[in-house]
């Protein structure tokens, strides 16, 4: 029988009573552990914001290149085509994107905690409500999906909140454009990786692409009804969970049909710097499998893995 990704509804964690609360949980912990991903269906982001950023995602990258690399400043804002490569590959990957984070820094947050501005297109002021109303509606998201795994790693339902809800968590608006000619060979739109945070909560993408790495070794493609979210884990819940919640490696394959454009949006939850991935009490077993380590310094070593750090 054909392995599927598994789709829950989050509406049985948020609205649901005890047992439907406990049965989301142990059904997303087992989704995670088994495959890495699951998908998300009854959540509160709005249809129609998904929509609009959409329309806003297509309008922005189809600017002309001189006027988006004049946002090309950092995280934040513009990364130019061809920047970006997985860890341990020598090819780019053929994307664009463009990041957003917390704006404006809130009062709250941890105080060493870095909030560069935010970089928004002018004369495209859809684009930063759109944005931001989706990154406020993918945070809380993603703190409920926390919510519901906490008990299963023996700890308090708030465990998350205050290491996650102003972390460095990052909404990327991605384009994979046409494949273009001449391109290497090797090149894939997002070469094999393993993403860097907690989790990542990924609109369903306007195409087709993106697969996971099965247990046994085969690709499994990902796909889902757009209105779906979709789920995966990453490499700091594997350490904080000592390998209990694996993070899978993933890929978004070249088109093999009609060369067209590709948009995506994955949100990239991310603890506070401060936060120690040194594994939970209930996950350590016979002990730490990898070396304790902060939320921040393990971020500034992947990135610079990437060709996103310095």
């Amino acid at each position: 029988m054909t392995r599927r990704v598994p789709e829950l509804s989050l509406k049985a964690f948020t609205e649901g009573d005890a047992a439907a609360r406990a049965g989301f949980s142990a059904d997303l912990m087992g989704g995670l552990m088994d495959y890495g991903f699951v998908i998300l269906a009854d959540h509160r982001v709005a249809p129609e914001l998904l929509a609009r950023a959409y329309a806003e995602s297509a309008a922005l990258f189809a600017l002309p290149e001189p006027e988006k690399r004049r946002y090309a400043k950092g995280l934040r804002g513009y990364t130019p085509f061809g920047t970006e490569h997985a860890k341990d590959s020598g090819v780019a990957d053929l994307k664009e994107f463009w990041q957003i984070g917390h704006e404006p820094p809130p009062a709250d947050a941890a105080p060493d905690e870095p909030f560069p501005a935010n970089l928004w297109p002018q004369n495209r002021p859809g684009f930063r409500d759109t944005f931001s109303a989706l990154f406020a509606a993918l945070n809380e998201t993603g703190l409920s999906l926390l919510r519901a795994l906490a008990p299963q790693l023996g700890v308090a339902a708030d465990y998350f909140d205050a290491r996650v809800r102003y972390g460095t968590s990052i909404l990327r608006v991605l384009h994979y454009p046409p494949t273009p000619p001449g391109a290497d060979p090797r090149a894939l739109r997002a070469a094999p990786h393993e993403d860097i945070n907690f989790l990542t909560l990924l609109v369903a993408a306007k195409g087709a692409g993106l697969e996971l790495l099965d247990r046994d070794g085969t690709w499994l493609p990902v796909e889902t009804d757009p209105r779906n979210l979709i789920v995966d884990s990453g490499d700091m819940l594997q350490r904080l969970t000592n390998g209990m919640i694996p993070a899978t490696t993933h890929r978004v394959v070249n088109p093999t049909g009609p060369n067209l454009s590709r948009y995506s949006m994955p949100f990239f939850l991310h603890p506070t710097l401060a936060t120690s991935l040194a594994p939970l009490p209930a996950c350590r077993g016979d002990g730490p499998k990898w070396p304790e380590i902060t939320a921040g310094e393990f971020l500034a070593e992947r990135l610079k893995a990437i060709g996103l750090g310095d």
